[in-house]
């Protein structure tokens, strides 16, 4: 079993995510979750994961629990040790320090020398308390019926009922880079409501980015997305209708890709993509918000539903990402709609993060 422990406030999200890189991720408390398995090397590309490792063991989040838990728990490991605890947002009212000394008093005991500069092993002691974080794609009527739960995506280890966890667990990945040296206003060409590059990331992450794969997005803007993707291995195509946009993709990919890296940037239309059947793996869409867009409303409506069903030919799976919902017009392009979550950006915008699976093609009459 394995621990992780996610990033920023949108629980639901950060499963979604982690997804792409382990299996049967359930949520156990506020920040924190399990899997059945991890791909370590896709897990340190993850954006709202912070670190993963191995689980030790759960209990109550006291910090006489996690030390009985300890002292009864296997430890299959070898070498110098250091404990870190962490208050997840502060929901535990835990002394971390306190913690540390016990825990690490216990690893003593039990024969570890314990390093607090360059420890072979780190065991994590995370602490949290507080109502399980529940996909909020089904609670608005009228709005995406198909939450991450329902869809059967990401669990839930806990009921409705406020969790009381210390979760105790060796750590495999921990990432220690951020996004903040990628910030949309950093880059080398910039336009107004560019995607911040830890969702842009995540998106990438559930199209299906890895080394070798090759992930297109068709309306590619400021080329955020296809930069995320870049940088963790992928070939990717951007297109866009602006010419502007194109040439400003190009620079910033120029300036902040990989130097080895595998992309294309062309001027095309959306709705008929310079590229041959099932060229990608995945596709990412950012739609226009329709307030803050030039395109006319009928226009808009046009442009997605062409692009959805162009990108159909191209890729078994495509992220949507929009200020509303656009189920219909997926299934109407063939698309399966595996779930829908709603993440909130500001009072006023939400985004709808649809995960598309293309509809298997029948072969014979």
């Amino acid at each position: 079993m394995y621990w992780l422990e996610f990033a920023g406030e949108d629980d639901p999200f950060a499963a979604l995510e982690a997804t792409a890189a382990a299996s049967d991720v359930s949520i156990l408390a506020p920040g924190i979750a399990t899997a059945r398995a991890i791909v370590a090397d896709r897990a340190a590309g993850l954006a709202m994961t912070r670190a993963v490792g191995s689980v030790v063991g759960h209990t109550d989040a006291s910090v006489e629990s996690a030390r009985a838990l300890l002292e009864t728990a296997a430890i299959d490991r070898e070498g110098t040790v250091a404990v870190r605890a962490r208050d997840v947002r502060g929901s535990a009212s835990i002394d971390t320090q306190r913690a540390e000394r016990e825990l690490g008093g216990v690893l003593t005991d039990r024969g570890f020398a314990v390093d607090l500069d360059d420890p072979d092993h780190v065991l994590r002691a995370l602490f949290a308390n507080g109502e399980l974080a529940r996909d909020p794609a089904n609670r608005d009527a009228g709005e995406d019926p198909l939450s991450v739960e329902a869809a059967g995506r990401i669990g839930l280890a806990g009921s409705a009922d406020d969790a009381d966890v210390c979760l105790l667990g060796w750590v495999d990945v921990e990432r220690d880079a951020t996004f903040g040296d990628r910030a949309p206003t950093d880059r080398p060409f910039f336009q107004p409501g560019s995607m911040d590059p830890a969702l842009a990331r995540a998106l990438v992450n559930l199209a299906g980015a890895r080394p070798g794969a090759t992930i297109v997005d068709p309306m590619c803007g400021t080329g955020g997305i296809v930069l995320e993707a870049s940088l963790v291995g992928s070939r990717v195509v951007g297109v866009d209708a602006q010419q502007k946009m194109v040439r400003g993709t190009r620079e910033n990919l120029g300036e902040l890709a990989p130097a080895d890296g595998d992309w294309e940037v062309v001027r095309g239309d959306a709705r008929r993509l310079p590229l041959a059947a099932d060229a990608a793996d995945g596709l990412v869409v950012d739609v226009p918000y329709e307030r803050q867009s030039a395109v006319a409303a009928d226009d808009l409506d046009d442009l997605v539903e062409g692009a959805l069903s162009a990108a159909s030919g191209v890729a078994p799976r495509a992220i949507v990402v929009a200020d509303r919902s656009w189920v219909d017009a997926a299934e109407s392009a063939g698309w399966t709609v595996e779930c829908v979550h709603r993440r909130r950006v500001h009072r006023s915008l939400v985004r709808s993060i649809h995960l598309l699976k293309r509809e298997e093609r029948l072969s014979g009459p």
